[in-house]
């Protein structure tokens, strides 16, 4: 069973230390929520701190050192306490484009296949009356994904390698991981009011 060397809050203590811009706050926690979501699903409920805090972990570089991206994070990861086994699982979401850490266990696999996907599920929210995924179908969600010029920066080839990599076929993916999304969403709103208040409380220090 994979354990985390390091708990949640000292997690996000290590995150804050790299990460301000509210955006990539965003993404880790939602990243986070879909990781532990993905976990219960698939049976690694004993897991699901370390699917979890991957999750949260696994762009701490990108924001200030996006030009090292997955290679400045093992150093970042160790210093502040991560254990070697999630520093892999971390670098790996970065296979074929900043790191040849090739995803093995089936979390890494989510991990990569999901990381993109959930870029290009939030923008889509954000395009929305509601601003939300709950109202979102997947026949929507799936217009988005075809269409190139939407957030292109969401790499569609590599949700796809990702749901090859699992075994899955795209529409798996996207369904199961704009589900997780439903679920995780009122979660992920309280988390990124949590951090404000962290980063407020750390500047009145």
């Amino acid at each position: 069973m994979r354990m985390s060397a390091i708990s949640r809050d000292k997690a996000l203590d290590l995150l804050a230390a790299y990460n301000r811009e509210p955006f990539h706050l965003q993404h880790a926690l939602t990243v986070e929520a879909v990781m532990r979501w993905f976990a219960r699903e698939r049976g690694f409920a004993g897991e699901e701190d370390y699917w979890g805090i991957t999750g949260l972990l696994h762009d701490i570089d990108f924001e200030q050192f996006p030009d090292e991206h997955c290679r400045k994070a093992p150093e970042l990861l160790r210093a502040g306490g991560v254990g070697e086994d999630m520093v892999r699982s971390v670098c790996s979401h970065g296979f074929g484009l900043c790191s040849d850490i090739r995803p093995e266990h089936e979390m890494e696999k989510i991990l990569f296949a999901s990381d993109e996907l959930t870029g290009l599920i939030g923008a889509a929210a954000l395009m929305r009356p509601s601003r939300s995924v709950q109202d979102m179908e997947l026949s929507s969600l799936k217009k988005k994904f075809k269409d190139k010029k939407f957030a292109a920066g969401c790499s569609r080839d590599v949700i796809r390698t990702g749901a090859e990599a699992l075994g899955w076929p795209l529409d798996e993916l996207l369904s199961l991981t704009l589900e997780a999304m439903r679920a995780c969403e009122g979660e992920v709103n309280a988390g990124m009011r949590g951090l404000k208040a962290r980063q407020d409380a750390g500047q009145e220090r």
